[in-house]
């Protein structure tokens, strides 16, 4: 079963995989460590345009994707804004107390947790897991049984799920399944766990004696199907997100929307 979805590509799809993961490890640990609400939303803003922009996927199932992005946004945001700590109240009601303090902080939560959740998707959108792990073997050194290993793994992550299918239609015409309680709970368990598991391992073992035949525990130098390398679009690539983050940072900065500038 083939899970592919129609989009366009755009020239971050192009982009070398590592260097790509290298700048959202990066970004990640600038946004965790930025307690500015002003340089946040401008931050924030600018993984929006990216996502927006460059993800070549059509809006309504970009938009379908950040639901769950609103929903931790919301959640993190009211959690923090209604049950925190501050001097300044400006609403109290029985266990709601909300001040000025932990509204901001509670919208700096909010604001970073979608920043990580659209660069995420924007990553997640714009690279093929076959080229990731190309381009970790090639440009990080990352050993050849590792990478094709979690290669093999989703690889057969379909066929599992197919597997899971049929195993249920065959229970479900034999009439397997169809008690009630936990008796009937714990022999359905049984009845999936113990064929899906013995799947497995027989697979696996497959799998494992093909690999060692075609000796990827060995240390020597391999050549590889596909050559993943850099090129302008890199450089392009860094130039504008670098210059893009310190465009936000620099706007929060000398031009901030609220006067707190801290709020730990």
């Amino acid at each position: 079963m083939n899970i592919e979805f129609s989009y366009r590509e755009t020239w971050l799809h192009r982009v070398n995989p590592s260097l790509k993961l290298l700048f959202c490890l990066t970004l990640f640990m600038f946004v965790l460590f930025t307690h500015n609400p002003s340089v946040m939303l401008n931050v924030t803003a600018v993984t929006l345009l990216g996502y927006v922009a460059a993800s070549g996927h059509p809006w309504k199932r970009m938009a379908l994707f950040s639901l769950p992005a609103l929903l931790l946004f919301v959640s993190s945001t009211t959690s923090m804004m209604f049950y925190g700590k501050g001097e300044t109240t400006w609403w109290d009601f029985g266990l709601i107390h909300i001040t000025k303090e932990s509204f901001f902080r509670g919208v700096q939560i909010g604001l970073k947790s979608l920043c990580f959740a659209f660069v995420g998707l924007l990553f997640a959108l714009t690279t093929r897991p076959v080229f990731l792990f190309y381009s970790l073997m090639q440009q990080c050194k990352v050993p050849p049984k590792y990478a094709y290993s979690f290669m093999a793994a989703m690889r057969l992550l379909p066929i599992m799920f197919e597997e899971f299918q049929t195993l249920r239609h065959a229970l479900a015409v034999r009439g397997v399944g169809r008690e009630k309680g936990l008796k009937g709970l714990y022999r359905k368990m049984k009845a999936y766990s113990v064929p899906m598991l013995a799947q497995s391992i027989r697979r696996a073992q497959r799998i494992a004696v093909a690999m060692e035949a075609k000796r990827f525990a060995g240390n020597g130098r391999r050549t590889y199907y596909y050559v993943v390398g850099f090129g302008n679009v890199d450089l392009f690539f860094v130039a504008a997100a670098a210059a893009l983050c310190a465009a936000a940072y620099a706007a929060g900065i000398l031009f901030p929307y609220v006067d707190i500038t801290d709020v730990r």
